[in-house]
């Protein structure tokens, strides 16, 4: 799994082939402690660089229950 992130704060989760295949023949990735702390800290990373590069308009963006998350 890799992490594009972009100068606006849009990032794009590119899948190698082996994850895709792992995808469709068991519907998900299981992560090990280990991968999960280093998932868990490069999200961390990211929701501190997108704070950063989000225009003003997106960074006083809310989000409740209600809201609806549409990826492209």
């Amino acid at each position: 799994m890799k992490f594009n992130q972009f100068e606006n704060g849009s990032c794009d989760i590119e899948f190698s082939l082996k994850e895709r295949w792992i995808i469709l023949k068991k519907g998900k990735i299981h992560l090990t402690d280990k991968m999960f702390k280093h998932f868990g800290n490069t999200l961390v990373k990211m929701v501190v660089d997108w704070q950063i590069k989000f225009d003003d308009d997106v960074k006083n963006l809310r989000t409740n229950s209600c809201t609806k998350i549409n990826g492209e």
